[in-house]
């Protein structure tokens, strides 16, 4: 078996092969696959151009797995491979990471860092921060000690970001397709939703990229939320109406917002995001890199070599 895995990472995530007659063989993410290894039976993505998946879709005739490291499969489910091909996700290789990246963003947009370093960089001592955090109508915003947060996609990067924001203090309810209680924390449906959000203090989102949760957070759902509630995106930028968000935050309907993620990337000097008031953004940085893909990948080709796809971790329904 032929594996096609990205060569120019800073990272080794070649995995180790039983079979003297498997071959992993490396490829540059940003160029088509070499006419040499059109034959290849699997492909590793990470960070792929959509132009080159497309193009990987159309060439790779013998295509059989496609292994991404991204949490989000939805590149390699939108470049076109043939419904036979297997897609599997890199879920849990990115949990750690993006928690951690989630759990910086709400802290600083709950304690307005954006405030502090823009007084940093002016030599100004904001002494009216001080202020709003010690008086009895705006203190309490301050702090997640108390705080109602939401997390919107309960999955496995929202249970591992949950417990962090409880062992401050916060009341944390997720939010999935199912209803109930997952890890410890209370859960509730998409027809719970609203009711939800409008006792929300910091709303977190995780949600992947889907039709489904194409500008889930639209004009209506980001009315529900009380002013003073705080946006955190982590998941994928095309799940949020940036318009609508943006008129939010200007007429203070939202008081701020972070994002990691947006849903054009990179985000256009023009995009009317970089100026809204109370914004923190991150240039999606909050996977970093996924954590032992070595070790993921050598376990996820012994199970395709075992079994297939009904071996496999993470098969994504198409």
């Amino acid at each position: 078996m032929k594996i096609l895995v990205p060569g120019n990472v800073p990272f080794d995530i070649v995995p180790d092969l039983d079979d003297p007659a498997d071959v992993a063989v490396p490829y540059v993410m940003r160029e088509p696959i070499p006419d040499e290894h059109l034959d290849a039976e699997a492909l590793v993505t990470w960070s792929t151009p959509p132009r080159v998946l497309e193009d990987a879709a159309r060439r790779l005739t013998g295509l059989r797995w496609v292994q991404t490291l991204s949490a989000g499969p939805d590149a390699a489910l939108g470049a076109g491979f043939a419904p036979d091909v297997v897609v599997s996700s890199g879920r849990g290789l990115h949990d750690s990471t993006v928690a951690e990246h989630a759990l910086a963003l709400v802290l600083a947009t709950v304690r307005r860092l954006d405030r502090s370093l823009a007084a940093q960089r002016d030599h100004v001592w904001d002494r009216a921060l001080g202020k709003e955090q010690a008086s009895a109508e705006q203190g309490r915003t301050f702090t997640l000690d108390g705080a109602r947060v939401t997390i919107w996609g309960f999955g496995s990067i929202g249970q591992r970001l949950a417990p962090l924001l409880a062992a401050l203090g916060a009341r944390v309810t997720g939010v999935a397709g199912t209803a109930g209680e997952r890890a410890g924390f209370p859960v509730v449906d998409e027809p719970g939703l609203p009711e939800l959000l409008r006792s929300t203090d910091v709303l977190v989102s995780v949600l992947p990229a889907t039709e489904e949760t194409k500008h889930a957070l639209d004009a209506d759902r980001l009315a529900l939320l009380p002013p003073h509630a705080r946006f955190v995106n982590v998941g994928r930028g095309a799940t949020v109406d940036e318009a609508a968000l943006v008129d939010a935050l200007a007429n203070g309907r939202l008081a701020g917002a972070a994002l990691d993620v947006t849903e054009t990337e990179p985000l256009p000097a023009e995009s009317p995001l970089w100026d809204a008031p109370n914004v923190i953004i991150t240039p999606h940085v909050a996977g970093g890199r996924p954590q032992q893909a070595q070790q993921f990948l050598t376990e996820q080709v012994r199970a395709w070599k075992a079994g297939g796809a009904a071996r496999l971790r993470n098969v994504v329904e198409r």
